[in-house]
């Protein structure tokens, strides 16, 4: 007989709100919106209003959001800043989360 592994016993406490915390964050479509427009290319914040049709003050305060949440990060290049997916595993996420959906 196998022995069964104590369910989540990899994870602490604080892991386990972490990955709550960064799943919330994956919970509002605007942001999703937001994080795709950004899969190839990196963007201002004009851009990001302007393809997605949203205000500055709102696309900017769900930028704040993706950065606290470390998925977005951003460059600085004269008076302009240009924001970008985090790295390769947000995309992962959001990919797999489309996969799921479509099965």
């Amino acid at each position: 007989m196998e022995e069964r592994r104590e369910p989540l016993g990899e994870f602490d406490e604080e892991e386990l709100f972490e990955m709550a915390e960064l799943f919330k964050v994956f919970g509002d479509s605007t942001r999703i919106r937001i994080l795709y427009t950004m899969f190839d290319e990196e963007l201002r914040v004009s851009d990001i209003c302007e393809e997605l049709g949203l205000t500055i003050s709102a696309v900017s305060h769900q930028l704040r959001l993706l950065k606290q949440a470390k998925l977005v990060r951003c460059r600085r290049e004269g008076k302009m800043m240009y924001y970008m997916l985090s790295d390769d595993h947000v995309k992962t996420i959001i990919g797999m989360a489309k996969e799921h959906i479509e099965e």
